[in-house]
């Protein structure tokens, strides 16, 4: 028995696309709220949680986006009812008290570098940003992803006076199919193994 019907499956993980167009409905302060709150139940480890969600909405803020962007990536993020830039939280460890209260003492005295705790926001983080996206579906929106940018650029940018790692950038909204046929998916016995 599973937790969602087939039909739920499906509108969860079959139909959705990754999209490079929205249509002009708006995305609302409660519906990004909703991400992250979905978002951040995911697991991380040591419920470390280390995403950080910079909500790109102002015209302002959005030019300065824009401008560290690919090329093909420029034009749909600037029509985007909402784009989200995602990053890590390199000093995750300082909020051990707070996300691990029993494992605070061990987390502090193990990830004691930067060689140790950065490496570990970042996975952390990425798989949060799985999740992101997942939880974005969930609601009935759409996600485009995008890895094309200049994220040194980004850091400077939007992160200059704190320790967040930019990492993927996420235009969000209702989706306008796109023309063209989904890609092919690897089956089960192509890319899984039993031991």
């Amino acid at each position: 028995m599973t937790r969602l019907t087939d039909e739920q499956l499906i509108n969860l993980f079959h139909e959705p696309r990754t999209v490079s167009s929205f249509t002009e409905e708006p995305v609302t302060d409660e519906q990004l709220r909703r991400i992250q709150e979905l978002t951040f139940y995911g697991p991380t480890a040591f419920n470390s949680q280390p995403l950080r969600i910079t909500w790109v909405k102002s015209p302002e803020a959005r030019e300065r986006l824009v401008a560290h962007l690919a090329d093909g990536n420029k034009a749909k993020t600037q029509a985007a009812p909402v784009t989200a830039i995602l990053s890590a939280d390199a000093n995750w460890v300082e909020h051990a008290d707070t996300f691990n209260p029993n494992a605070a003492g061990f987390i502090k005295g193990f990830y004691t570098s930067e060689e140790l705790a950065t490496p570990a926001a970042e996975l952390s983080a990425h798989l949060q940003a799985g999740y992101f996206i997942t939880a974005i579906r969930a609601l009935g929106l759409d996600a485009g992803p995008m890895t094309g940018a200049d994220f040194a650029g980004i850091k400077k940018e939007f992160f200059a006076d704190n320790a967040e790692i930019p990492f993927l950038v996420v235009n969000i909204g209702h989706g306008e199919a796109p023309a063209y046929p989904r890609s092919a998916r690897f089956s089960h016995d192509e890319v899984a193994r039993s031991l």
